[in-house]
């Protein structure tokens, strides 16, 4: 069982995801904008997997390629704005 948080980036969009078992269980979305900034629009995990962190890693995991990249991340979306707004050590790439 793998719970890693993956990576994939397309040209101008990405995504953060989780896959158990080789199936995707949850996925964050985000957009460039411009050189230096990301916008998170959107978090989803699926059902069944409910209070597992997923989300929360996610959002980690945004964080750490933010600050590996020198950007800053917009959280439209209302879960990774939650996030932000509870973990005060993530604000640094708001």
């Amino acid at each position: 069982m793998n719970n890693e948080v993956q990576l994939k980036i397309n040209d101008k969009n990405g995504a953060f995801y989780i896959e158990v078992n080789e199936k995707q269980e949850s996925l964050m979305t985000f957009v460039f904008a411009g050189d230096d900034k990301i916008i998170i629009d959107h978090t989803e995990v699926n059902p069944g997997n409910e209070g597992k962190g997923f989300g929360k890693k996610m959002v980690t995991k945004a964080v750490e390629f933010a600050r590996e990249k020198g950007i800053k991340i917009i959280p439209l979306c209302p879960f990774a704005k939650s996030v932000f707004d509870k973990t005060i050590e993530f604000r640094d790439v708001l």
